[in-house]
């Protein structure tokens, strides 16, 4: 553990995946960190570990879809360490299926996360760094707002609602010296298809050929866009080229996914 003060890191999604190992990631590079999810146990087990391991943490359970609960916890964190620099939007919800398969109930919380979690995170510290004249906003996106395949509706809007509020705010950012990024992972080994079975069956067969990465692979990857900030990042390699591929060619490759995805 790094005995350097990074500053103050938040964390959303922070009770698993990807969001609980770039918590323990940052927190290990000398970060104290916010942790923020809906499940209080998780948070609390993982705040023991980082503790443990002599780093600095404090667990915030809420639901990122509700903004001023989001707006009471920064007021929180304000009090007690002071406007983070660090920002980070991994909370994600959503089942796969078609549209008419999926509830009212459902389309509302993948539309809750990410897209109002990370927009409700970013509207509570994003004034703290304007103040401070820099700071940085890192998304966890999804290659459905890029490469949409069927059978994934609502999680796929609700990844295209993210995608948009990272473009608005690298255009609203401009010259502030807060920055934005947008990270495009593949599948990760994480509990997700777990506890969304039937998820897995609608993955495009052309989507086997990208390796599978695991949520510490994923936070290496994160902290590296927090050491060197990129505008957008795909990860790992195979899903950069199928990404370029989708840019130069869309009718092509749009066809390839669709041929190969889930049918009704």
């Amino acid at each position: 553990m790094q005995n350097d003060d990074r500053g103050v890191a938040v964390v959303t999604g922070a009770s698993s995946g990807i969001g609980a190992a770039t918590a323990k990631a940052l927190a290990h590079d000398g970060w104290r960190v916010v942790l923020v999810a809906r499940r209080a146990e998780r948070l609390e087990e993982l705040t023991a570990e980082i503790s443990d391991a002599g780093g600095e943490a404090i667990a915030e359970a809420l639901d990122g879809a509700d903004g001023n609960a989001v707006l009471e916890m920064a007021n929180r964190v304000r009090s007690k360490w002071g406007d983070p620099s660090l920002l980070v939007n991994s909370a994600g919800a959503g089942v796969w299926r078609f549209l008419e398969e999926t509830s009212p109930d459902e389309i509302v919380d993948m539309m809750g996360a990410p897209f109002l979690a990370a927009a409700n995170a970013s509207r509570a510290f994003m004034p703290g760094m304007l103040d401070a004249g820099g700071g940085l906003l890192v998304h966890v996106g999804s290659p459905a707002s890029v490469m949409p395949w069927p059978g994934a509706t609502a999680y796929t809007a609700s990844r295209w609602a993210l995608r948009g509020l990272h473009e608005a705010l690298c255009m609203d950012l401009a010259g502030t010296g807060v920055q934005s990024s947008l990270i495009y992972f593949g599948e990760v080994s994480s509990e997700y298809f777990e506890a969304n079975p039937g998820s897995r069956e609608h993955i495009p067969s052309v989507g086997s050929w990208i390796p599978v990465s695991t949520p510490e692979r994923c936070a290496e990857v994160i902290l590296d866009v927090v050491r060197r900030p990129r505008r957008v990042v795909f990860y790992p390699f195979a899903l950069r080229l199928m990404a370029w591929m989708a840019a130069i060619a869309p009718a092509p490759t749009s066809w390839l996914i669709a041929r190969t995805g889930r049918k009704h």
